[in-house]
């Protein structure tokens, strides 16, 4: 098994912006610390749950996963809309009611959210599956994984906290960059883009 190829797929996906990692980033400067915190234990919860489905439902889930891809994209694709949208209109002045950051919407944006789904059902079969089938060893994996996920989320806090001060001079802007990439993460996720290149 080629280690470094593993932990550097790991690292690029969990790491890199998506609309996870952007809606931490936006409630890390909007709402603070404790708020993204429990957005990240929410989505990193899942994130291990998804990545012990894939370990133990393997084969039935690649045979499944391609035909409900397509519900898959739209719901998901439709929910990170709504999310850009609430961060475009988000304002701290507001009350804290509307923050849609939580535990349970962190968990369940794991879900809806092509990208991970569709990395925790191809790392582990793609990588560890060829060398690794036991199954204190796919777990191992599994946590290792997770670590590597709960890592990126925190280091999206940090970054929202670091940055806070520039990010509230800029709110506007920010806010309205961040909807913006999440618009894009949600065209990417739709499969529009497929359809275009074809």
């Amino acid at each position: 098994m080629n280690i470094t190829s593993f932990l550097i797929y790991c690292f690029i996906v969990t790491f890199t912006p998506g609309p996870t990692n952007i809606v931490i980033l936006s409630t890390a400067h909007n709402f603070g610390t404790k708020k993204a915190m429990e957005y990240s234990y929410g989505a990193t919860i899942a994130f291990g749950l998804l990545l012990g489905l894939s370990a133990m439902l393997n084969t039935v889930l690649i045979a499944v996963i391609p035909k409900i891809l397509i519900v898959m994209q739209i719901i998901g694709s439709s929910y990170i809309l709504y999310l850009a949208y609430q961060i475009y209109k988000m304002d701290v002045s507001e009350s804290a009611e509307i923050q849609p950051a939580t535990f349970v919407s962190g968990f369940l944006m794991q879900f809806v959210n092509p990208k991970v789904v569709l990395f925790t059902m191809t790392v582990i079969p793609s990588f560890v599956m060829p060398y690794y089938t036991a199954p204190p060893a796919l777990a191992v994996f599994a946590t290792v994984i997770t670590i590597i996920g709960f890592c990126a989320f925190v280091t999206w806090v940090l970054f929202g906290v670091l940055f806070k001060e520039f990010l509230k001079k800029y709110q506007k802007t920010v806010n309205i960059v961040m909807a913006l990439f999440l618009v894009y993460s949600a065209i990417l996720a739709s499969g529009v883009v497929e359809l275009i290149k074809r």
